[in-house]
């Protein structure tokens, strides 16, 4: 984006997984079901993927961004996209049904699994399954049991975005969109999802080091209260909250 610069990637990040929808639903204590063992045959015909933005560009976003037609050339299979904002709409529109893939992030897919709302994933028919980094492979979110439920495929980190026109002191700093006396106050745009949360506790982690957190995503009471104080802290400083990256880029400039 013209006149701005990308900085501090060291942000909370959620990893995000390709889960299948599982044929039925309703809540179970323990995730059930098996993977499929296999072979695979012939396609359906259509694939219903249910997306973040992004995800499952098809050139209409912007003709140099095309994943989609080179698949369905490929495939023969016809890629139907819904893109959705946030996690929680996401969670939403599988328990509903209609779609045959999620790309689940970690603030989802538990919810997913426990729900019986996706099914294992029978990663030796993924050949590409070898290249995942191992540091995602079989963690507590997309995995139960030692039974995979979803593909991992990378972590989603949070970027720091200013105008540096506009911006000269603090721009490699955090501090721009959580203390009081920021100099952008009215002007910060925040993700409107709970995940958000930890966001505010990571900051924590650096700023209040007393408080003990060793884990934004795992916090006792006197953590998760610190965070919502700075939430409550925050809100002041923000002109805008988004979930639609689209937006928030129009927002921006």
């Amino acid at each position: 984006m013209q006149r701005s610069r990308l900085l501090g990637i060291a942000a909370v990040g959620a990893t995000a997984a390709l889960l299948l929808a599982a044929c039925g639903g309703g809540s179970t204590a323990s995730p059930g079901g098996e993977a499929y063992a296999g072979p695979v045959g012939d396609g359906e015909g259509s694939l219903s993927i249910l997306a973040w933005p992004g995800y499952a560009e098809d050139g209409s976003t912007s003709p140099d961004a095309d994943w989609v037609t080179p698949f369905e050339e490929a495939t023969g299979c016809q890629a139907e996209v819904k893109v959705f904002g946030t996690s929680d709409e996401a969670v939403k529109l599988m328990q509903g049904g209609g779609y045959d893939v999620v790309s689940a992030s970690g603030d989802a897919s538990l919810r997913l699994i426990y729900g019986d709302n996706v099914q294992p994933v029978n990663m030796s028919l993924v050949p590409n399954y070898a290249d995942v980094f191992p540091g995602l492979k079989d963690k507590a979110w997309n995995s139960v049991n030692g039974v995979n439920y979803g593909v991992p495929h990378g972590r989603g980190a949070n970027l720091l975005m200013v105008n540096t026109d506009v911006v000269t002191d603090g721009a490699d700093s955090w501090a721009l969109t959580w203390e009081a006396d920021s100099p952008v106050a009215g002007k910060v745009s925040a993700y409107d999802s709970p995940i958000f949360i930890a966001d505010a506790a990571l900051y924590l982690m650096a700023t209040q080091p007393e408080l003990g957190i060793t884990n934004p995503y795992s916090l006792d009471q006197k953590q998760f209260d610190a965070a919502i104080a700075l939430l409550e802290q925050q809100k002041p400083l923000i002109s805008e909250y988004w979930s639609d990256y689209l937006k928030q880029m129009a927002a921006f400039k």
